[in-house]
């Protein structure tokens, strides 16, 4: 326990500092590593760190994507953008599987395109969180993680009090149907109390709809946990207990960020639809 807080307290310090300084290219450079490292680990935990080429190509794509974001502000090579990446990706990617076809089959490089994708624009959701919403773009980023992160006190004390029924033994044993409720109510109190000390104390500029940000917080516990539960099953199925030991006590990436990387593209759309913040 002591080795958990300690790792907690240092990882929040880091956040704090990389949110301090959100509008310099720390943020994009914090990012790009995140889903470099959240890709290592899955694919290390999948067998398929020994196609090293391939892996690489993921790699450059991801960091290339959220770290792009640094040049475009200063309005220059603005033709470098997600779609030419991805395309070179997808090249690279479709060559490697023609030069290396009598060394595996067709899901290697679909599953490297697919994990990459999905996984770098989770994390360049973040990024754009404060592009494109300069005047409360913190404020999205940390509604965001705490969407995906406070779920599960809210669930551990009701499960812990009241959890009778087992939601999914097989893939998570210790988590509870009551748990599962009380997270997702707690959720919705939290990102609600976060919202309302930010409108009445932090930035009185921007309104805030407390009511969808309450049912967006219940939204997030359930959309966070299918991203947990799916790397779960993955760890299940790879014989692993953590993703890594980047956090002592926590895990790897993955195991910290699995449900963010569900949650975030959720509340970007929120975000972006202007149904939380004015």
């Amino acid at each position: 326990m002591k080795t958990r807080i300690i790792s907690a307290a240092v990882a929040l310090v880091i956040a704090i500092v990389v949110l301090f300084l959100a509008h310099t290219p720390v943020l994009d450079l914090a990012l790009a590593a995140l889903a470099v490292g959240a890709l290592y680990e899955l694919f290390k935990a999948m067998g398929l760190v020994k196609y090293m080429t391939e892996c690489c190509i993921c790699f450059g794509f991801s960091a290339l994507d959220i770290m792009i974001g640094m040049v475009h502000r200063q309005n220059v090579l603005g033709v470098l953008n997600t779609e030419l990446f991805a395309f070179l990706a997808a090249m690279g990617l479709l060559l490697m599987y023609l030069k290396k076809h009598d060394e595996y089959n067709y899901s290697i490089p679909f599953t490297f395109l697919g994990l990459t994708i999905g996984v770098t624009y989770s994390f360049s959701c973040l990024q754009k969180l404060v592009t494109q919403f300069p005047k409360f773009g913190v404020f999205a980023i940390v509604l965001t993680l705490a969407g995906a992160w406070l779920a599960d006190s809210g669930a551990y004390f009701a499960g812990t009090f009241f959890g009778k029924h087992k939601l999914c033994p097989v893939i998570s044993p210790k988590k509870t149907i009551e748990g599962l409720i009380g997270g997702t109510v707690c959720n919705g109190v939290f990102l609600l109390a976060i919202a309302g000390v930010y409108e009445a104390f932090i930035n009185k500029e921007v309104h805030v709809n407390l009511i969808a940000v309450f049912l967006a917080g219940m939204l997030c516990s359930l959309i966070g946990l299918v991203g947990d539960l799916g790397a779960s099953v993955i760890k299940r199925q790879a014989g692993i207990k953590d993703y890594g030991k980047i956090m002592p006590g926590h895990g790897g990436i993955m195991d910290r960020f699995d449900s963010v990387i569900t949650v975030t593209p959720f509340m970007y759309w929120l975000f972006t639809t202007g149904l939380l913040v004015r």
